[in-house]
């Protein structure tokens, strides 16, 4: 192989000198360029966080924070079925925003975290119902408490107080529906108590309608009882004949007086549905009692619900100044058939999540997640649906089993002896898993 190479005397053409020193000129400033974003921090933050759903890759990160967490990260031995987090959770890298349109928080898996501290416990927090209150009821173990949710592609920030009591300041969160969404109000309200002075915070229990104020942030975080959210005859005193429940599927006019104006409404209702395959409806008073009643699919009474609740946010809610959520359903782990004991007593002394990730209970009902879909598909307001089902389905550990009450009473010792009749598998312990959901919640806003 031969090369041209111009002859003594030849002239290079003005033309292809021109563009050689051009090249030469646009690598050197390119160099310069790099140079310069890497020596100044604060364009370094701004091109980071156009990446706002961070895969978790520690070589990506400062070598300040790896320093840091390398010093922080507290070395224990590894247990058999368990995989370590590696990183410390207590270090925040902000440059990083949550984006929820890139981050899928539905997929991901449990990971154990033996160094992972709660925010809070049932002695810290008095606002925590007996029901929840685990550990005061007499848990044995806490390693429930260290199980840590990481999405597969994305990183949710860690819950901080006073992040969540700035974002609410002069605003009033309120959370609408069943016992499991007070359990998620309690975790949020005990999540941020600690930040508020005592004097600058109050707690009003009604019968329907509980509200926590934070005085120093003019904030309020609040829960309104409604199981179905639309109207029944079993809010309150509770029928416990389930049979006689019926549900006004066509009115929230008795309580959404108390839900207009908040700045921020979560709402849920799923679990009450559940008490068989047909419900009764009625549409109108309910002063004829049970006449006028008819038995529908669960499914179809649900969907008209929705469509009921529906119908109100968008003709009530203005967008531009309320944030309306729907957090899917919280699944119930009754049959220990369903993750491969079929002899074993419901959720009871149950210390790991499921590890499939294709686990799927019979608690959980597909169709009904389905109307929630469908209905917010078609709703003018928009609406952010928290879908906290999948990641929940995995803890069986986190129920309050028999470590709790019922009808307002501790369970006795012969009752908490037979779990099989008495485990409680569809509440969950404070502190718990509906920190989780809260930590989702504080990325969305």
């Amino acid at each position: 192989m031969s090369f041209l190479v111009p002859s003594r005397g030849a002239k290079i053409p003005l033309s292809i000198l021109v563009l050689v020193i051009c090249g030469f000129m646009f690598f050197v400033l390119l160099y310069a360029e790099r140079i310069s974003l890497m020596s100044s921090s604060t364009l370094s933050s701004n091109v980071l966080k156009l990446k706002s759903c961070p895969r978790k890759d520690l070589g990506s990160k400062p070598k300040d924070i790896v320093q840091e967490e390398k010093v922080r990260e507290k070395k224990v031995p590894e247990e058999s079925g368990r995989e370590e987090r590696s990183e410390n959770m207590d270090v925040v890298d902000d440059r990083f925003e949550f984006d929820p349109e890139e981050c899928n928080v539905a997929a991901g898996k449990w990971v154990y975290n033996s160094s992972a501290e709660p925010l809070y416990t049932d002695e810290s927090c008095p606002y925590i119902d007996r029901q929840f209150s685990c550990m005061k009821n007499g848990r044995p173990e806490t390693d429930y408490l260290r199980w840590e949710w990481q999405p597969d592609d994305c990183t949710i920030p860690r819950f901080s107080a006073k992040l969540a009591m700035n974002k609410l300041r002069g605003k009033r969160l309120l959370f609408v529906g069943d016992s499991l969404q007070r359990s998620q109000w309690e975790s949020f309200v005990c999540l941020v108590e600690s930040v508020i002075p005592e004097g600058e915070k109050s707690m009003n229990l009604g019968q329907k309608y509980f509200v926590f104020k934070a005085k120093e942030y003019n904030a309020s975080i609040e829960f309104y009882w409604a199981p179905y959210i639309v109207e029944s005859n079993t809010d309150l005193p509770v029928i416990l004949d389930l049979k006689k429940r019926i549900v006004k599927v066509d009115s929230v006019e008795d309580r959404s007086k108390y839900w207009e104006g908040a700045d921020i409404l979560v709402f849920n209702t799923y679990v009450w549905w559940m008490s068989g395959i047909r419900m009764k409806a009625l549409w109108g008073s309910f002063g004829n009692g049970e006449r006028g009643a008819e038995a529908l699919d669960t499914a179809v009474a649900y969907r008209l619900a929705l469509k009921t609740w529906a119908n109100w946010v968008d003709s009530t809610v203005d967008s531009n100044k309320t944030k309306v959520f729907f957090t899917t359903m919280s699944p119930t782990h009754s049959r220990s058939a369903d993750w491969g004991k079929p002899n074993g007593p419901k959720c009871f002394n149950e210390t790991e999540p499921i590890k499939d990730k294709s686990f799927w209970g019979t608690g959980s009902n597909k169709e009904m997640m389905k109307v929630v879909s469908s209905v917010v598909k078609h709703m003018a307001t928009h609406v952010t649906v928290i879908n906290i089902t999948q990641l929940s389905e995995y803890r069986i550990d986190a129920h309050t089993s028999v470590y709790t009450e019922t009808g307002g009473k501790m369970l006795t010792v012969e009752e908490r002896a037979d779990p099989m009749r008495h485990a409680d598998c569809i509440h969950w312990c404070l502190p718990g898993l509906p920190d989780t959901w809260n930590r989702i919640l504080l990325a969305h806003l």
